[in-house]
């Protein structure tokens, strides 16, 4: 019987033994399924890396935010991503995640390009084993929730770059325009040009940003 060998990396313990406890129960073809945990970035990068010169993790299970959101982290679970993706390319990755917002799930699919993606509130034990199998078969395997924000992403015409992307996104936030630079690489005039530039393209000219994060959110931008 050949290992299916899992690394769940969650920041709620509670989760990843619920993981853990579905997963080396399933019955799926010939595999015995053996699933190991993390609870922070360090110590999913340490197994991650070790992986790439031992026995190699079939599954990464990630979730994106790795630690309380009131706390300040510098790395997350699409940067574990993106690590995997140089060091065990062919390890698949799914994320699952509270996040379902457009420009978390879509900015995850550009970075990473993982073979799954879950929202946590679509998971339960069919769904799990289902991406599972999925991914293992022929990925990619995405949630409703998931699918759903990356249908509405495709339907939109309007083209965007990754600087106005990040301004919209923390416009939605609530982050003030005056301390946008600490989260984007621009200048404040140059901040403040892509943002009337937005506004002229969502036909917002005239309004506040609340209508631009509306306008942004229709669209399926946010």
């Amino acid at each position: 019987m050949k290992t299916l060998r899992i690394l769940a990396v969650d920041d709620h313990e509670m989760i990843m033994l619920g993981y853990k406890f579905i997963l080396e129960r399933l019955i799926f073809e010939d595999y015995n399924i053996i699933v190991d945990t993390a609870s922070d970035y360090e110590t999913g990068r340490k197994k991650i890396e070790d992986s790439a010169t031992t026995f190699q993790y079939d599954i990464l299970l990630l979730d994106v935010q790795l630690f309380p959101p009131n706390e300040d982290q510098p790395y997350n679970g699409e940067d574990l991503g993106v690590l995997a993706r140089k060091l065990v390319p062919s390890t698949r990755i799914i994320f699952m995640s509270s996040f379902s917002d457009n420009y978390r799930i879509n900015s995850i699919l550009k970075s990473v390009d993982p073979d799954g993606y879950m929202v946590k509130t679509d998971i339960d034990q069919k769904t799990l084993e289902d991406a599972i199998k999925t991914v293992i078969n022929n990925p990619p395997y995405y949630s409703s929730k998931a699918l759903g924000a990356i249908r509405k992403k495709m339907a939109n015409d309007i083209s965007l770059d990754e600087n106005d992307r990040k301004i919209l996104y923390h416009l939605a936030k609530g982050t003030k325009t005056k301390d946008l630079e600490q989260y984007i690489e621009l200048s404040s005039s140059s901040i403040e040009n892509r943002k009337r530039h937005l506004k002229s393209i969502f036909g917002t000219e005239k309004e506040n940003d609340l209508a631009l994060i509306l306008a942004a959110k229709n669209r399926g931008f946010i």
